[in-house]
């Protein structure tokens, strides 16, 4: 029996922790989707800083999901944030070409596993 309530806790506590963003930017010439998956960045910190992008000259709108949805063209899994031990994936939605930059920069830079879902 303890088992059990072990394993609900567990399986609850996963379900709580889903934590996503949805951003999406627009300028002229310039119409760009993600989706931020967290991995084990703090909650707050994740809402309030990763989610919150600051990129001058352009529309932003921000959408908080459990999870990303489908529909995206890659996948940079557990993306390491730069000089932080954050990580978290990204999904990228749009022009799937972009792949040929952002999987170098995926596995190289941010030391993740690039997935085309």
């Amino acid at each position: 029996m303890r088992m059990i309530g072990w394993l609900l806790l567990a399986l609850t506590s996963n379900q709580a922790l889903a934590q996503a963003c949805v951003v999406h930017s627009q300028a002229e010439r310039l119409d760009v989707k993600v989706c931020q998956q967290n991995r084990n960045i703090p909650q707050k910190l994740f809402a309030d800083g990763f989610c919150q992008p600051n990129l001058a000259g352009q529309k932003v709108e921000v959408q908080y999901v459990d999870q990303c949805p489908g529909g995206a063209f890659g996948v940079c899994s557990n993306a390491q944030i730069a000089n932080m031990p954050y990580r978290q994936d990204i999904h990228y939605y749009g022009v799937a070409t972009d792949a040929a930059y952002l999987q170098p920069f995926c596995e190289g830079q941010s030391q993740g596993t690039w997935l085309k879902p």
